[in-house]
């Protein structure tokens, strides 16, 4: 049996590779068959734009076959004039960017006739041929290699493997091409074989040991082709989607990501004591925007580690919200932290906007401590949901003015503005302060903090990762815990890892990545913490999934992934739900939202 390796696995530096390439290695094949000609290529600076002309009475046209032939379309009005007419207006540069640009001729009829009306249509625009950042290049049918040197030194050639150059010929050589189809059978899908592999890499080495460039022509055209041809370092990707790929392209950056920084998964030590026991605290920790692809891409670029994973109890919840499919987190957390489902954008109230009681203050009832923490601000829908009551999430200063009002003992997150530097006037600091709160807008601030109850909120501390947040999620939790077991009450935590969802977003795969990374951070602390706390519940989950994030290749051994998003919005499919310590057995299966609440009050045996 050949062996089969993955795309990825070529040793081909393929991050960095994947960096280098720009429009400028698209070759748009067929161009003259899209809607607009010439123009749609050239708008997306394609690196090479390609034309098939049939001499016909000393006229050159351009189509695929002889039958497509229409008197109005010739070289001249479809490429040569607008062409000329982009020169003057920028100037006698090729694009705005001054990128180089080839104009690919591809002659199907007679090469000899037909080049030398070429040479003589060309002659009488000297701002492309003796423009330094264009090259026409012929291609098709070619004259014999010998005969090169009897048409104009701006007359560049498209090579082929199995013609020996001279010196001189070589010269005139601008690419050399060949039809993948001559190395191999494979269809664009999947990946090569061992063999194919090599005879493909040895083809291109031998091209770009003669200092040329090389283009593969009948290749495949969809996302799979372009980049194995990618990581082959192959120069010229040919396409009938300029568009597309050239947005491909333009997105490597973003949709692919190398991770540099990796950390140690926590293994759970004390699993089988939590058979028999009933919860007695809760920590639900909520990964905004985490769908299992965003998991996964977190497990891929730890190299295969994850503390999420080692959570041995998995169910799935459904998240659309009342009136619409797809939820949003304003819904998605209502129905979390109230058992109801609701409109979107409406937090904690029903789809009338009636109040409806939070499991935050369920639980004060019973005496539990409530703690509510956020890697973003926390007059955002998902930790708003826990402690506010409002029919719009926008609503960010009604939503904090609500927190006075809910029995919380802890708040951590971004938002002073909301808090302190209000439009109507109100210091809500202040009115914390005389309910017995500390309140500090430095989140360096934790260290210090005697008081049971206390809100810190510093915009500064809930950055992004890449931006350098660092460890506020998982001081915040160390923080929260330590101040909740110096008593003797049970405690409710629910802490948020809100930029997977921002990451998503943007779709940005290293956003979400590391992200999804410092949130997996936590998600083993409050793993540890439940093994030394055995009569504790840890539920683990999302309110959506974001950006319907799909992985089109990636590495475990080096730990890197690629991306494509299919929105820059939520998508309706179910998120993941992981269960650990007293309790996780009733997660399991696949249920509605509300179900979370439900379940997490039956394990507290809470009616």
């Amino acid at each position: 049996m050949k062996k089969i390796i993955t795309l990825f696995c070529l040793q081909l530096f393929v991050f960095v590779q994947a960096q280098e390439y720009t429009s400028s290695n698209i070759h748009s094949h067929n161009d003259y068959a899209s809607a607009l000609p010439f123009y749609g290529a050239y708008s997306n600076e394609a690196g090479v734009i390609e034309a098939d002309v049939f001499l016909v009475n000393n006229e050159l046209f351009v189509a695929h076959t002889s039958k497509e032939i229409a008197q109005h379309n010739t070289l001249k009005s479809m490429y040569l004039e607008p062409l000329s007419a982009k020169l003057k207006n920028l100037g006698s540069k090729a694009y705005p960017g001054n990128k180089p640009l080839i104009l690919m001729i591809d002659i199907k009829s007679d090469a000899d006739s037909t080049l030398k009306v070429i040479a003589q249509q060309l002659k009488t625009y000297p701002d492309i041929t003796v423009n330094k950042n264009i090259k026409v290049v012929i291609s098709g049918n070619r004259p014999n290699p010998a005969q090169w040197k009897d048409y104009p030194e701006f007359i560049y050639f498209d090579g082929r493997l199995n013609e020996n150059y001279t010196a001189d010929q070589l010269a005139r050589v601008e690419m050399i091409s060949e039809d993948l189809h001559e190395l191999t059978v494979w269809n664009g899908k999947g990946v090569l074989t061992q063999a194919d592999l090599e005879k493909i890499q040895s083809t291109i080495r031998k091209v770009h040991n003669q200092n040329k460039k090389i283009r593969f022509w009948a290749t495949q055209d969809n996302v799979n082709t372009w980049m194995t041809l990618m990581n082959l370092k192959v120069d010229f990707i040919g396409t009938d989607n300029v568009a597309e790929l050239t947005h491909f392209i333009n997105n490597i950056k973003s949709t692919f990501y190398q991770n540099t920084e990796f950390h140690e998964a926590y293994v759970p030590k004390n699993a089988s004591a939590f058979a028999k026991k009933k919860p007695k605290n809760v920590i639900l920790l909520i990964g905004d925007g985490m769908g299992l692809t965003q998991i996964y891409s977190g497990y891929t670029a730890n190299k295969g580690q994850l503390s999420l994973f080692n959570i041995p109890t998995q169910g799935f919840s459904i998240t659309k919200a009342s009136d619409s499919y797809i939820t949003d987190s304003a819904a998605g957390a209502t129905a979390m932290a109230t058992g109801h489902k609701t409109n979107n954008r409406f937090i904690s109230v029903d789809e009338s906007g009636k109040t409806l009681e939070l499991i935050t203050q369920q639980l004060a009832k019973k005496n539990y401590k409530t703690a509510i923490i956020s890697a973003g601000n926390i007059t955002d829908a998902t930790p708003a949901a826990f402690y506010a009551h409002q029919p719009e999430r926008s609503y960010s200063e009604p939503i904090a003015f609500d927190f006075l009002s809910n029995p919380s003992d802890i708040l951590i997150g971004g938002g002073t503005k909301e808090f302190k530097a209000r439009k109507d006037g109100k210091d809500l600091s202040k009115t914390l302060t005389e309910k017995g709160y500390t309140f500090s807008d430095k989140f360096s601030s934790l260290d210090t903090i005697k008081n049971s109850r206390f809100v810190v909120l510093e915009d500064a501390a809930v950055v992004s990762m890449k931006n350098g947040r660092g460890d506020f999620l998982t001081k915040s939790f160390a923080k929260t815990v330590n101040t909740f077991s110096k008593t003797k009450n049970p405690f409710f935590i629910m802490a948020e890892g809100a930029q997977i969802d921002y990451g998503g977003h943007s779709n940005n795969v290293e956003y979400v990545v590391r992200e999804m990374l410092d949130f997996d951070k936590l998600v083993g602390q409050a793993m540890e913490f439940v093994d030394h706390n055995p009569e504790t519940l840890l539920i683990v989950t999302a309110d959506h999934e974001t950006g319907g994030l799909s992985l089109i290749d990636g590495s475990i051994e080096k730990g890197y992934v690629h991306g494509s998003f299919s929105t820059n919005d939520h998508t309706a499919v179910p998120v993941p739900v992981f269960a650990y310590g007293a309790g996780a057995q009733n997660f399991s299966g696949v249920y509605q939202n509300t179900a979370i609440y439900t379940k997490i009050l039956e394990s507290l045996s809470i009616k």
